[in-house]
């Protein structure tokens, strides 16, 4: 039976594709908005694979930031583009994410699962600072407790780490056999949660494929499907 449920944040919570695609437009108007998937992927992506670099201080966060709209940029087969250019591109996508507001399905879900007395966490990869920002937009902490936030960089570790769902159980209190976690990233969320033992709903409203089919106890393709398949989950 399950009793805790753990959150991703970005592109779980909130559609990030909505703050990336406005930067896009006001940046580089020049983009085919036809290649706005595309390029929305290529940067989730680079973000994943080099954040960990951040996290050894092998890069400035600056540097990981400018890489990757430059790569997802250039992967499509864009001009270059200047370091300038780069991090106007991350001052206005911040500007966005200011904007970012919680789907309906979203806080139907979390009011149903704390009206079910189900406990509610979040473990996000990310900057510190710029993960709470994102934890304050969307009124999370109406929610969840504070004590039973973590974010990647104030721990040393990060998704798809077990260390860090290692971390949340202690912190959290959490039985492993007991625990659903949720999240759109099949390698940091799915695979992570599987290898500490926990159940995994991969919320795939992407529809990105995978090698690895039905490692995830629970596949949701669409926002609006999310809610039924917590009412189903907790009948």
């Amino acid at each position: 039976m399950l009793t805790a449920v753990v959150f991703d944040v970005d592109d779980t919570i909130y559609d990030q594709q909505q703050p990336f695609n406005a930067a896009l437009k006001k940046i580089f108007p020049h983009v085919l908005a036809t290649d706005y998937n595309s390029l929305y992927k290529n940067f989730r992506f680079y973000s994943d694979q080099n954040f960990c670099k951040v996290t050894a201080n092998e890069w400035t966060l600056e540097q990981m930031r400018s890489y990757r709209i430059a790569q997802s940029l250039a992967d499509l087969h864009y001009p270059v583009i200047s370091g300038k250019m780069a991090l106007l591109f991350q001052a206005t996508y911040e500007q966005e994410l200011e904007q970012i507001q919680m789907p309906e399905a979203i806080k139907r879900s979390l009011d149903f699962l704390k009206a079910n007395d189900i406990s509610l966490n979040i473990i996000t990869n990310g900057p510190t600072e710029h993960q709470y920002k994102k934890i304050q937009q969307l009124n999370l902490l109406h929610w969840v407790d504070k004590e039973h936030i973590i974010v990647s960089q104030e721990t040393g570790y990060e998704k798809p780490d077990v260390e860090i769902f290692k971390l949340a159980e202690k912190q959290f209190g959490l039985d492993p056999a007991t625990c659903l976690y949720v999240g759109d990233n099949f390698s940091n969320d799915v695979i992570g949660s599987k290898k500490a033992g926990w159940q995994a709903l991969w919320f795939n409203h992407r529809k990105r494929q995978t090698t690895h089919a039905g490692l995830q106890d629970i596949e949701v393709t669409e926002f609006d499907a999310i809610y039924p398949a917590f009412q189903q989950l907790f009948a």
